[in-house]
């Protein structure tokens, strides 16, 4: 990509819509974004601009744009703070301003201010400014806000979102904070998985995580809806909807009409089981036969005529979720029966000819719609379980940063997601090429005209069966790395987002349900964000081999934050064991994403491990364990558990309110679930949970394990002491 400078106007352009000009690199230099990476960003935002004149002229249309608003369509407040909004009227005109509450809750006429406003030309009309003030005691909530001129039009409305200052966090873990589980649920399989780990199995291990580990919480990975169809992309951050749950987990043998099944369906249904099962000693997730022996056991029991009650469950679900549940279930069944590029008329999900496929395949659409009431009920046990075994929170669940670019969100949001770029991030220590996540970005502006429905109904659905919710790249709702599409991950820039609506909205939705977010602020972040973060309430996240002095030191437990959830690794690291051993290194090496040469990088990895190794030694937690300091394999080998068990209680002696524990380091297991900026050279998101030799490791083993017990129990006398 050519890397000449942008011209004054098309800089200006660019700030004014949010893109960035110029940024700083993770190796503190200083990068100037190229004139091409700007016009293409600003082209994704509905902005074409091919000359200086197209800049200058575009600054005058966004100038204008409020102007030609009556009401703002969207509008933030802060409970207990008034908030002024601007009418825009002809000048002179007599206007009224008023609230309707959420559901019926009343209407408020709002008083207007003097704060006086200069009019404007606007399309050759002089337009002025009324000012109303929202009162400071609006309740929380979704309100709609409308403005009318007397005898000339019907009232024109807006959004009012008022949200709580700070999100407060459940009195037992403010008091006492919380420890659990972090798991990859479909890699932890039992005997009677198909193949899959499933919504029974995570049961099963959250139970026995409370009552036998005393755990408060278990984290698992996004359970986003995939395809519909085969072959299912593996990848659970590259989902098709992030409204929606995939039914891949579905626990067949728990739905209720299986009890009813005639006998010959029945044994359809175990022989189906009895051959998925096979594949629970496989060392590779294969999602494809699963979910094609699943989806046939599924539509037997969906073809079984359920109760009046049931019945009725049924239809309320469908009714509460309206047209976003059967717009997912259309984009399945177009999916199912179309091969892609789809013809033109199918690209509009309201267009006749969607209608009439959706009237033809009208039973294929209620089973998807069934399949999503089937999944959403048992997500909603789980939950039930684990909070009646005695967690302080349950089941936390994960937002994806994004959906597949062809799935049924891209679909059914039309333009609030932005064409011709893609999600991704800079370069940074472990992408040193940067990274291209292939998913669509949210327009801001898109966002803003729609009211942020969208993102409140995501946010609602991940929240319903959750005590709390990990943001992935929590970053992201304040500026975001966009990727040109057909260029290099480097050749992007940063597009910022209305940080204080995304924030709000997510900060009450969390209040409504009574849950605790956790935004993963790893990575090149600027530094007021996570005050702004802890400010709302918002815990972040701290890894342990991350949380270190600019020497390298490693950072002392007692000066980590107090509001976050603090690990020793995560997902897109090795396990604890993986990381000991220098396991990455070498697959990072064999993979060639290193920039730098590879004796650097295993020397600044071996000096890393070393200095944590002396800080455990210093706290008297490897006073059993001979000096590492040569870091021979056979040494590091024979005292790793010992080790990894000093990791835990030196991450359980900070003050951080939330602690997971990874559950491969339960068991031994070395390998990273996934290798960021690989894509088929790795078998990203399709590793089982495994011991140190790489065998598969099921469910009642791990519930067996001393292991996993012991390393439990130190974690847990840690937070309790």
């Amino acid at each position: 990509m050519t890397t000449h400078a942008p011209s004054t106007a098309l800089a200006d352009l660019a700030r004014v819509h949010g893109v960035a000009t110029e940024y700083w690199d993770w190796q503190g230099r200083h990068v100037i974004v190229s004139a091409q990476t700007i016009r293409l960003v600003l082209g994704a935002l509905g902005v074409p601009v091919e000359s200086d004149a197209d800049a200058r002229a575009e600054l005058q249309e966004a100038a204008l744009r409020p102007w030609r608003r009556r009401v703002p369509g969207f509008t933030m407040q802060r409970s207990g703070s008034a908030t002024l909004v601007r009418v825009h009227v002809l000048d002179g005109a007599a206007v009224s301003a008023w609230v309707e509450l959420e559901n019926w809750g009343g209407r408020r006429e709002l008083g207007q201010t003097n704060d006086w406003v200069d009019p404007c030309w606007v399309d050759g009309a002089l337009v002025g400014v009324a000012t109303f003030e929202l009162p400071a005691d609006l309740p929380l909530g979704w309100h709609t806000l409308y403005a009318h001129i007397p005898d000339v039009e019907a009232p024109q409305t807006g959004v009012v979102v008022v949200v709580p200052e700070e999100l407060t966090l459940p009195d037992a873990v403010a008091k006492d904070g919380a420890w659990g589980l972090m798991t990859q649920m479909y890699s932890v399989r039992s005997r009677h998985s198909w193949g899959v780990g499933d919504l029974g199995d995570l049961a099963d291990m959250a139970v026995w995580s409370a009552r036998d580990l005393g755990a408060d919480f278990t984290l698992i990975n996004p359970v986003h809806a995939a395809e519909f169809s085969t072959p299912m992309e593996p990848s659970p951050y590259l989902p098709t909807s992030r409204r929606f749950v995939n039914p891949l987990y579905v626990r067949v043998e728990d739905i209720p009409e299986v009890a009813y099944l005639e006998p010959d369906v029945r044994a359809r249904v175990e022989r189906l089981a009895a051959q998925a099962r096979l594949a629970n000693a496989s060392d590779r997730i294969e999602r494809d036969p699963t979910w094609k022996a699943k989806k046939e056991a599924l539509r037997l029991v969906f073809a079984q005529p359920r109760t009046a009650r049931r019945q009725s469950a049924f239809e309320a679900f469908c009714e509460r979720e309206g047209d976003g549940l059967l717009d997912y279930a259309t984009w399945c069944v177009l999916h199912d029966h179309h091969t892609a590029p789809w013809p033109q008329d199918l690209q509009d999900r309201r267009s006749a000819a969607v209608e009439a496929e959706r009237e033809k395949h009208h039973d294929d659409v209620v089973f998807v719609m069934w399949c999503q009431w089937i999944v959403d009920g048992q997500l909603a046990a789980v939950q039930r379980e684990s909070r009646e075994a005695g967690m302080t929170l349950g089941v936390v669940q994960d937002l994806a940063v994004g959906v597949h670019p062809q799935g049924a969100d891209a679909w059914s949001l039309g333009d609030t997601l932005a064409c011709g770029v893609t999600v991704g991030a800079p370069p940074d220590p472990y992408n040193q090429r940067g990274q291209d996540w292939s998913q669509p970005p949210w327009r801001p502006d898109r966002l803003e005209e729609s009211g942020y429905v969208p993102f409140r109904d995501m946010i609602r659905a991940a929240l319903r069966h959750s005590g709390g919710l990990r943001i992935d790249h929590i970053i992201g709702l304040f500026r975001l790395w966009w990727v040109p599409q057909g260029h290099d991950a480097i050749d992007g820039t940063y597009v910022r987002f209305d940080h204080e609506a995304l924030i709000g909205i997510l900060v009450l939705e969390a209040h409504r349900s009574d849950a605790l977010i956790v935004g993963e602020d790893l990575g090149t972040v600027e530094p007021w964000v996570r005050d702004y973060l802890a400010g709302r309430g918002v815990l972040g996240t701290s890894i342990l081999w991350f949380e270190r002095h600019q020497d390298g030191s490693p950072r002392r437990p007692e000066e980590y934050r107090s509001l976050c959830l603090a690990s020793v690794t995560t997902h897109d690291l090795p396990p604890a064991a993986g990381y000991l051993t220098g396991e990455h290194i070498r697959v990072r090496d064999e993979l060639g994403v290193f920039t730098r040469p590879l004796e650097v990088e295993r020397k600044e990895d071996e000096a890393g491990r070393l200095a944590m190794l002396q800080a455990l030694r210093e706290r008297g937690l490897l006073d059993d364990v001979p000096d590492l300091s040569n870091w021979s394999d056979a040494a590091v080998e024979l005292h790793l558990e010992r080790v990894v068990e000093g990791l835990y209680r030196y991450l359980s002696r900070s003050p951080a309110l939330l602690l997971g524990v990874s559950v491969p380091d339960l068991v031994g297991d070395r390998r990273t679930m996934n290798q960021p900026g690989t894509n088929e050279e790795y078998p990203n998101w399709r590793l089982p949970l495994a011991g140190p030799d790489g065998t598969p490791v099921l469910l009642e083993d791990l519930m067996a394990s001393r292991w996993a017990r012991r390393l439990a129990r130190c974690v847990h006398r840690g937070r309790r002491r």
